[in-house]
């Protein structure tokens, strides 16, 4: 039975979700940079096969150098999907499709920061392997390995005596998830390699066409043709996603009418048009889908198609606004933790909160360029700014903004997990004791260790804590400790993204006259009814956008009509509460209130150039 809460309860109700800024949290010294060369190096982490000259994980070493031999084919190299030593087909290359996206995307940021290099390798990584893995029009490789026999193992990759058998789609055992998928990959990787080597991508885009036509011709799911599959990475969403995924992706890359003809007119039969999700991941690709396609309307395209392409648009919103909890009139909101990540299930949760970012902003770029607003079911407005701050909420909280102060990426920050669940990195390097470790043996001798990992991961984020913001770090604790490609790779993009700043104007925003040096932006985090009225959480970003720092910031506030966590008040005004007064040029500090009206009026009043 539901209770209407009393005054007592209501207090500490709203103490309770004031709680988490009790002390100021300071977005703005995240170094985004740093964080995304991170990203980045934990690829080279995951590396199956001989590893390059200029490799940088230097504790790794050659592994699984026979992948393939039983079958009579090349299948080294590629990527090891998390903490385990099977390559499973359909996440990694969903974890290359996104890597392009990011890179294509963000490309300049990346190269500032001499990170579009590494970001390029890491992707040709895994292209290089699907050129082996599709010898033929209508074969293609989706795994090497299985989970049960490797999992009853602890090896480093350098030592792993589990089987190797590599298992394949073909005509008669189709596979349109795996396929498609894949030829989303290699044509989204084209684009990345289009101008600095054609040749190369050309060949990807000739492979991407035949296993387009090899997914769509041959229907079927790929775990009922790779049944070893279906226990670590069944595809549960079907493949319909699939295919319309790939007709975009192959849209985007060739320009051709006919992969934008296959999106109108299968948007209603393969689910484009009538599914709206609240996940996008390696299983589901719906809202990823529906975001590319809302770029060719927006782009105008085909006008022909332009109303079925808006029915692709409206579920593209409807994630985003379930995403920022504006979602009404039956709508489905993400859950969020009480520390305000986006919760969707226990085991991994991150790989969720970095894709779900990642669209976000996408779109918030592509609403800023059309000049528009999203408009949710609920009647709330978002301007693009708000899409884009949220991602950024998520990012920080990955990095340590949570109630933890824990960063979720190893290497990022002081505090981050130091037994993560992975098999090299819980072992010691092969070039530091090369005695082997045998099948059982690692359990015994390294699994159970209490000590941290004797390697560093650099880079990987791990599962992420759970509903309530708890965290156990425990190398048995695979849901939280473990990391996984496809975590990392929608984060290259958002950490890209922000590392550029912050651009476009706000929800509400008042700023000192003339060019804009401090500026203070406001979004609504979170809305609830108690006894009758219509709360809402307000945060308040304060921005120094001069090339200088500023100190003594003092802001006076209007229409405020309870505490502020984040300023002292002296006097009429208010000052932050920080240790140094000083915000560095490009530094964001946030603030947080709540009341049951709309948002106060905060301006700068006065600052002084350090």
């Amino acid at each position: 039975m539901i209770m209407n809460p009393q005054p007592a309860s209501l207090l500490f109700t709203l103490l309770l979700c004031l709680s988490q800024f009790a002390r100021p949290t300071f977005a703005g010294r995240h170094n985004y940079a740093e964080a995304l060369s991170k990203s980045i190096l934990f690829f080279e982490g995951q590396r199956s096969g001989y590893l390059p000259r200029n490799q940088r994980v230097s504790w790794r070493s050659n592994s699984a150098l026979h992948d393939g031999k039983l079958q009579g084919i090349d299948l080294v190299g590629g990527y090891y999907d998390a903490g385990d030593n099977v390559k499973f087909g359909l996440p990694m290359a969903f974890t290359v499709t996104m890597l392009s996206w990011s890179v294509m995307e963000y490309r300049r940021q990346m190269a500032a920061h001499g990170e579009l290099r590494h970001a390029m390798e890491a992707i040709k990584w895994g292209t290089d392997y699907f050129i082996k893995a599709h010898p033929q029009p209508y074969v293609l490789y989706g795994e090497v390995g299985d989970g049960d026999t490797d999992h009853y193992c602890w090896q480093r990759p350098e030592d792993m005596t589990s089987s190797r058998f590599a298992y394949r789609i073909d005509a008669n055992h189709p596979g349109s998830d795996l396929a498609g998928e894949t030829a989303a990959a290699m044509a989204a990787a084209s684009l990345v390699f289009r101008h600095s080597d054609p040749h190369y991508a050309n060949e990807l885009l000739i492979h991407a066409k035949q296993l387009f036509e090899f997914a769509d011709t041959y229907r079927g799911k790929y775990d009922n043709s790779i049944t070893v599959a279906r226990k670590y990475y069944q595809s549960v969403s079907g493949y319909a996603d699939e295919l319309l995924w790939a007709a975009a992706w192959l849209y985007r890359a060739t320009k051709r009418s006919y992969y934008l003809d296959y999106l109108a007119n299968n948007g209603d039969a393969h689910g484009g048009t009538t599914w709206s999700m609240t996940q996008f991941g390696w299983d589901v690709k719906y809202a990823g889908v529906q975001v590319l396609v809302s770029k060719f309307l927006m782009e105008g395209a085909s006008p022909k198609h332009v109303e079925v392409f808006r029915r692709y648009q409206g579920n593209a919103e409807k994630f985003m606004c379930s995403c920022l909890g504006k979602s009404g009139g039956g709508g489905r909101n993400v859950r969020r933790t009480p520390g305000g990540l986006l919760y969707l299930q226990h085991w991994n949760n991150l790989q969720f909160v970095t894709s779900a970012s990642f669209l976000l902003s996408i779109y918030s770029d592509l609403l800023s360029s059309s000049r528009s607003s999203l408009r949710c079911s609920s009647g709330a407005v978002a301007h693009p700014a708000e899409l884009l701050l949220f991602a950024k909420s998520q990012v920080d909280y990955i990095l340590g903004d949570n109630p933890r102060g824990t960063s979720y990426m190893v290497g990022y920050g002081m505090n981050y997990p130091r037994h993560v669940h992975h098999r090299a990195s819980s072992i010691v390097s092969i070039k530091v004791d090369p005695t082997f470790v045998s099948c059982r043996g690692g359990y015994s001798t390294w699994f159970s260790k209490k000590s941290g990992n004797p390697n560093l991961l650099v880079g990987a984020v791990v599962g992420g804590p759970d509903a309530y913001d708890n965290f156990i770090d425990d190398r048995s604790n695979y849901q939280q400790t473990e990391p996984a490609t496809y975590n990392n790779a929608p984060l290259l993009g958002v950490l890209a993204r922000l590392s550029g700043g912050i651009n476009g104007a706000p929800t509400y925003q008042h700023l000192l006259p003339g060019p804009v040096p401090i500026s203070v932006t406001q979004v609504v985090t979170k809305s609830w009814i108690a006894k009758g009225r219509a709360y809402h959480r307000y945060w308040a970003f304060i921005h120094n956008r001069t090339r200088r720092p500023a100190k003594n910031i003092r802001l006076s506030i209007g229409k405020l009509y309870g505490p502020i966590w984040g300023l002292t008040k002296v006097g009429s005004v208010y000052r932050l509460k920080t240790r140094s007064q000083t915000l560095r040029p490009g530094q964001v500090v946030h603030i947080a209130y709540i009341q049951a009206a709309g948002p106060a009026i905060i301006k700068v009043s006065s600052y002084q150039p350090a």
